[in-house]
Formats: C-alpha cells, sequence, structure tokens
C-alpha cells in the first residue's frame, strides 16, 4: 500500500509526498532536505523540501520520524498529515 506525508505549505495548500521506496533522507543545508528514492535501475528521482531555517540536522531528523509514524498506520490511512516544527515554502520533484 503507497503511503504518503502531507506536507502544509506556506500561503498554499498541502502537497503529498510518498513514503515509499525512499533510499535516503539528507538535511542539504539548514533551509533544504532532500529525500532520495529508489526509482529502478539506477536512476533516483528526489523530492526537496525547503523550509525556514532548522540547524542539527532538525528537518531530517523530523522527516525520519514522520515517515516511520507514517508507515506504523493502518492500511486505511493513506496520508498522515505532518505538522512542521518550521515553515514549509515549497516542495520540488527532480
Amino acid at each position: 500500500m503507497e503511503k504518503f506525508l502531507r506536507f502544509p505549505i506556506s500561503g498554499s495548500t498541502f502537497i503529498l509526498v510518498s513514503v515509499t521506496n525512499i533510499a535516503l533522507i539528507s538535511q542539504l543545508t539548514g533551509t533544504t532536505t532532500a529525500i532520495y528514492y529508489k526509482s529502478g535501475g539506477s536512476a533516483t528521482d528526489v523530492v526537496t523540501i525547503t523550509h525556514a531555517s532548522l540547524a542539527n540536522d532538525g528537518f531530517r531528523d523530523f522527516v525520519q520520524n514522520q515517515v516511520l509514524s507514517a508507515l506504523e498506520t493502518s492500511w486505511t490511512n493513506v496520508a498522515l498529515t505532518v505538522d512542521p516544527p518550521v515553515a514549509v515554502s515549497g516542495i520540488a520533484i527532480a
């Protein structure tokens, strides 16, 4: 079953981010965190989350904990709405 994190975006709406096939979650800077996905072969898809400043890999730790929480929910709960510790201003897929 596919599972998602439902992120609130500042001044906008919500965006769903898959928690399936995650290979790595990395805080690239104080304001960007990347989720790397296994997508077959040697290819990797990346979701980059832009957020307010949070030091010491705090946002990465938050995302990892939310992924675990989402995967622990019942199969009928497909999307877990998250409450980030800082504002999220955008999510990009590459």
